[in-house]
């Protein structure tokens, strides 16, 4: 989770109000200081701190706290309510309209990640079915072109850019110019960087700015600085008309919070968040969601979509597998990928309520990386192999060592799949008893709600059940998700 350890030592913070026996001014005064120091550790600016401690204050009615069950929930939405407020600057984004050419133009320093982040802003509007375009307007830094075109070529984006030609101007226009004629909804122009703000660089800005005339300029900086980052937002927002920021590195700094708030304090809207070097790893900035993942508290409604857009609500063959309990190796790399295809799997556990918490620094790499060794596994299987139920009684040591060969594994490997599946197959026999009807839906919960919640219980890892909150807390969150399946949500906890 990106600032584990800031949305860590604030949730720390809060739980402290559980476990006060006497809940006065100084215990607040003592939870309010402790995120402040948590704040001011990730470089946030010190007025702003002292702006948020004094707000949460002035929410809390401690005569009200004292005598209601509730007294955390409170206070954590008191904190929840006034992190939002910092990083919620009032200016809305450009958003791209569909069936015409959108040209968003990338600015930003040298080393700040600008030419990976077009080809991430690009593949994420391509998955959405709209038609993406990169222009490469970079004549300064030697390999950029080279570098767009791989990175393009990689994802599947039509690009254009030159090796002779080194005017920039001419560049960008001769290549939107061509993307609009070809009928393309979002034209992206990456533009030159420098080590520092040169004159020289805000001039050609200004010049293909003029020339191509961009719907947006989207701001690609370096979360890496801290609160320096609003000095560099400022001075490009004063050159160009920065509508919009992409965040970038926020995985391995400690200062990620005071970038994002420092741009905030801009007013520009920060619009995605880079998270690490692969494409997946980019996410929209959504700041409700961002600070409730921050905090523990899950983003029910971000899962739910990533549900839908990797298709996974609808799986009509695996209900029906479910109904009757049958599970084969076959059946398990179909979950491995439904999984995967949700996105980083921090990600997707910072979404659960509760989760955040297991999905320690490094793990989610480790878990995913542990996958994809698995489905290697499975790739060198035969048909009898995967689709039998029965596949651990016919596994002898020959076909071991003839798939651990076929895989470049060693043979434990294949065991230790082995004896993963064996616990997919216990879980799934569990599930048997949900009667989960052929759209993922749960009638049970309708009509015995009470050993609904007690059989979903008993599919799920204990230690996720306990991080979620027991038996209330699955009861919230498939309320939440209003029944829908929760099957992906099952196999993750077995990870």
């Amino acid at each position: 989770m990106v600032l584990a350890d800031l949305g860590g030592r604030i949730s720390a913070a809060l739980r402290t109000m559980t476990t006060n026996t006497i809940l006065d001014e100084e215990a607040v005064d003592a939870m309010l200081k402790e995120i402040g120091t948590a704040l001011l550790a990730a470089d946030v600016n010190i007025k702003l701190v002292a702006k948020l401690r004094k707000n949460v204050k002035n929410r809390i009615n401690l005569d009200e706290l004292a005598t209601g069950m509730n007294r955390r929930k409170m206070i954590q939405q008191a904190v929840f309510d006034e992190l939002c407020d910092m990083l919620s600057p009032p200016v809305k984004p450009y958003v791209p309209k569909k069936g015409r050419p959108n040209v968003i133009m990338f600015v930003g320093l040298q080393g700040s990640g600008k030419t990976t982040s077009c080809t991430k802003f690009a593949l994420h509007y391509h998955r959405k079915s709209w038609k993406t375009a990169l222009v490469c307007a970079d004549t300064f830094r030697a390999g950029a072109f080279d570098q767009l075109k791989q990175n393009a070529t990689k994802a599947r984006i039509p690009f254009y850019g030159s090796y002779t030609e080194r005017d920039p101007v001419k560049i960008a226009q001769d290549g939107v110019d061509m993307f609009k004629a070809e009928g393309q909804e979002i034209i992206i122009v990456d533009t030159s960087g420098r080590h520092k703000q040169e004159a020289s660089l805000f001039e050609e800005m200004q010049q293909i700015s003029a020339a191509v005339s961009p719907d947006d300029v989207v701001f690609v900086l370096d979360s890496s600085i801290g609160q320096a980052a609003q000095d560099q937002a400022q001075a490009f927002k004063e050159t160009v008309s920065v509508g919009s920021v992409i965040m970038t590195k926020l995985d391995g700094h400690a200062k990620g919070g005071g970038a994002l708030s420092a741009v905030a304090a801009t007013e520009s809207p920060i619009v995605f968040i880079g998270t690490g070097e692969h494409f997946d790893d980019f996410e929209v900035f959504e700041v409700r969601s961002f600070v409730s993942r921050l905090l523990g508290m899950g983003d029910v409604g971000g899962l739910m979509n990533a549900i839908k857009d990797a298709g996974l609500d609808k799986q009509p063959e695996l209900y029906q597998k479910l109904q009757q309990g049958v599970f084969t190796l076959r059946d398990m790399y179909e979950q491995f990928q439904n999984v995967m295809k949700m996105g980083p799997l921090g990600k997707v556990m910072s979404m659960i309520p509760g989760m955040s918490a297991m999905m320690t620094k490094g793990k989610e790499h480790e878990s995913q990386a542990r996958f994809k060794k698995f489905m290697t596994i499975m790739d060198s299987m035969n048909d009898d192999e995967l689709d039998t139920e029965n596949t651990t009684k016919m596994m002898t040591e020959s076909r071991v060592f003839r798939i651990a060969q076929g895989s470049g594994s060693h043979p434990q490997h294949v065991w230790e799949l082995l004896e993963e599946f064996k616990r997919f197959q216990k879980m799934v026999g569990k599930m048997k008893h949900l009667k989960i009807g052929k759209n993922g839906e749960m009638p049970q919960m309708n009509r015995n709600q009470k050993q609904a919640m007690q059989q979903m219980g008993k599919c799920l890892d204990p230690r996720m059940l306990k991080q979620i909150g027991g038996m209330s807390g699955l009861q919230s969150l498939m309320k939440s998700m209003n029944g829908m399946d929760m099957s992906a949500l099952a196999a993750s906890s077995r990870l």
